[in-house]
């Protein structure tokens, strides 16, 4: 029943109809904010030369933080989808599986010992960290038989999550950084340059295209381990170069916007019950959703208590908790 109600409509339109709520997510964000600005403003800053304040903060502060708020939304709900195709774990996502956690101790580390570091040091810092957390959780899953299990892998992901977040706070204490530690952590998006930007957008590019290049491996990936074997797939070397580009992707958004949970988790359920199990279209189609879901939630954020902001982390995580429980509770098939 549900591959015909899929089939129906093609995924060229489903593709179009993301595409539009895109652009159209993009615009309402540039549009709403402190800043009474209108759709004639964002014409003018995007095409012409014009100047004037309200220009200058669109094209200097809220152009790049929206950029930004789309690279890091399709990173994160690509890097769960793969996540979660490779692992055959529903609940899979880089912020849940220590990945994010050991970027931010990583970066922690690196404040405290490198403070006159650049942008491109915090963001390999990142990278280490996120692998090292990695590294730990599955460290943790395979000391036992069925240490693969979508439960205990969770609870692996929660212990090491715990365990690095305490390292980084116990580092800012320590050096007394702690202000600039919780800068990062905050999951916000707030003061994004463009110089941070001409750095962290190629690694996220080319982790989506790597991502888009696999889609079909992962696919075969996500059935069996011995179909995909079976079928001549060189499993260990896709594994790999997977791990890396989640590691890209999950390390580059932590240093852009800190620690961002669930949107690696919610984006690549609900595009499976759109789309099916294919994974040449969820990922093309988590990218744009996620990047659509994290210019809802920035611009949320911005408005909901202007002039004020809420951090976009606690936008996302106050939608992504019930969420995850409610996935738990349907044992991870909610939307399959």
């Amino acid at each position: 029943m549900t591959t015909e109600k899929q089939s129906i409509i093609p995924f060229t339109y489903k593709f179009i109809a993301g595409i539009i709520a895109l652009v159209g997510m993009f615009v309402i964000a540039m549009v709403f904010g402190a800043a009474d600005t209108t759709i004639h403003d964002v014409w003018l800053a995007l095409t012409s030369h014009a100047t004037g304040d309200k220009l200058s903060i669109l094209r200097e502060i809220r152009l790049p933080r929206e950029i930004a708020a789309i690279f890091v939304g399709a990173a994160l709900a690509v890097s769960g989808a793969i996540m979660q195709g490779m692992t055959r774990n529903p609940l899979a996502d880089p912020g849940l599986l220590g990945l994010s956690a050991g970027a931010n101790a990583a970066l922690a580390i690196t404040l405290a010992l490198l403070p006159s570091v650049n942008y491109l040091g915090i963001m390999v810092a990142c990278f280490i960290g996120a692998a090292l957390g990695t590294v730990m959780v599955f460290g943790i899953g395979a000391m036992k038989k069925g240490g693969f299990s979508p439960l205990r892998i969770v609870l692996a992901g929660s212990a090491v999550s715990a365990f690095l977040y305490a390292i980084a706070e116990g580092v800012g204490i320590y050096f007394k950084i702690s202000k600039d530690v919780s800068m990062w952590t905050a999951g916000g998006i707030i003061g994004t340059s463009w110089s941070q930007l001409q750095i962290i957008v190629p690694f996220i590019s080319l982790g989506i295209l790597i991502a888009l290049f696999l889609s079909r491996q992962l696919t075969i990936l996500s059935l069996s381990e011995e179909v995909a074997v079976g079928l001549g797939q060189k499993t260990t070397q896709v594994k790999v170069i997977l791990y890396i580009v989640i590691i890209l992707l999950a390390g580059a958004s932590v240093a852009l916007v800190g620690n961002m949970a669930f949107i690696g988790l919610m984006v690549p359920h609900i595009i499976r019950a759109i789309v099916g199990t294919d994974y040449r279209f969820i990922i093309p189609m988590s990218a744009i959703s996620g990047a659509t879901f994290m210019l809802f939630a920035d611009t949320l954020g911005r408005t909901i208590n202007s002039p004020y902001e809420t951090p976009v982390a606690a936008i996302v995580a106050m939608m992504g908790l019930p969420f995850f429980l409610f996935i738990v509770r349907k044992g991870g098939k909610a939307f399959s």
